[in-house]
């Protein structure tokens, strides 16, 4: 059912209609009577001429077009192009073609959430400079083409979430200066490639929960942007590894860095050699184990292999304490061993010589007598 407000721009017509008819009120009846019909069709058809569809219910005020639950199978090609908001969520909308927006340049914002769009074709936002807000939640899509949103220099928001999607590109456009809020949660996401992280310079809420993970050596550069994101005020919810067993269930931030081996990479001179023929013992060096097969060996060198655990830090920290507090008893019972060894000892020491000078003291008073006495 259409919806229709006076004030979009076209209701200007009616206003001088309505002018006019004001002006010429000293007409005849007939001549009024004719303007009168003429207004109330012009009023009648006024919606159908400016551009509202039939499906949609348009807001002049707010330029706004809901064209949400009404069954559409593709984007009404009359919409007004003044609109800058325009709702298409809750329809059966399976693709997007080409420009599919050219005739609402002005758009800023563009729900399409809970379509069926499993084919977003090259070119399908281009024109829309000024777009700020992307929903694309809830739809069939299993991956976004590389330069998908490179005409989309304003975007701040895209939502991508609850979908099929199991690889994003490095780039989706150019550096996205203005994109704060980026949402891939609830797909089937096994890596994402730090680059394209990067180029949001400006983002400030990250959503990657619900994905399937698989912790590995390729997702230690989304760890190591994580935690710098983290470090500088973003905000995010959680990346939870789906695979390997050894981490299932686990958070990637919360996995030591030391646990991660080193992905293999192609020597220099590997790719120095390519494109040129081989000699038989450079082939013989560079042909892999007839054991196991290239992928088996990437496999391998990529899962995460348990090592011992390294030391914790409060532990050791523990440790130290009360080894000091061990030692320093210690050295406290020594110390007393050794004062009351010198006490004693003074002790003993004071109490032998006490008898030796009452021994010597009589003897010096007799020895006096003698001297003092007169000879018989």
């Amino acid at each position: 059912m259409k919806s229709w407000t006076a004030s979009w721009p076209c209701s200007r017509h009616v206003d001088l209609l309505i002018n006019r008819r004001a002006a010429g009120s000293t007409r005849t009846p007939v001549v009024m009577k004719g303007e009168l019909l003429l207004l109330s069709s012009v009023v009648f058809l006024l919606p159908v001429a400016c551009g509202c569809p039939e499906e949609c219910r348009c807001q002049a005020s707010l330029n706004s077009v809901d064209c949400s639950r009404q069954g559409l199978a593709e984007i009404p090609p009359d919409l007004p192009p003044q609109t800058l908001t325009l709702h298409l969520q809750d329809n059966q909308i399976h693709q997007l073609s080409a420009s599919a927006f050219r005739s609402v340049p002005q758009l800023t914002t563009l729900n399409l959430g809970n379509n069926s769009l499993s084919i977003l074709a090259p070119g399908a936002f281009h024109g829309l400079q000024h777009l700020r807000v992307l929903n694309l939640t809830q739809n069939s899509l299993h991956s976004l083409e590389s330069g998908l949103f490179h005409s989309l220099p304003q975007l701040r928001e895209l939502d991508v979430s609850s979908n099929n999607i199991s690889h994003l590109p490095t780039s989706l456009g150019e550096r996205w200066e203005n994109l704060t809020l980026f949402a891939v949660q609830q797909n089937q996401l096994q890596q994402l490639d730090r680059v394209l992280l990067e180029s949001m310079s400006s983002v400030k809420l990250l959503f990657l929960k619900d994905n399937l993970w698989k912790c590995n050596c390729h997702l230690l550069g989304l760890k190591l942007w994580l935690e710098k994101f983290i470090y500088k005020g973003g905000v995010m919810d959680s990346v939870v590894c789906a695979s390997p067993d050894t981490w299932k269930g686990k958070d990637l931030l919360k996995i030591p860095h030391e646990l991660y081996q080193p992905c293999f990479s192609p020597s220099p001179d590997l790719e120095s050699w390519q494109g040129q023929p081989l000699s038989p013992a450079q082939q013989a060096v560079l042909r892999p184990p007839k054991s196991h097969s290239v992928e088996e060996q990437d496999q391998s060198e990529c899962e995460l292999k348990p090592k011992p655990r390294p030391a914790n830090l409060r532990r050791a920290l523990v440790t130290v304490i009360i080894a000091g507090v061990l030692c320093g008893i210690l050295c406290l019972m020594m110390l007393v061993a050794t004062i009351y060894g010198c006490t004693y000892a003074a002790i003993a020491a004071h109490y032998r010589e006490a008898p030796l000078a009452q021994t010597i003291e009589p003897a010096k008073t007799e020895g006096k007598e003698l001297l003092d006495s007169p000879p018989a």
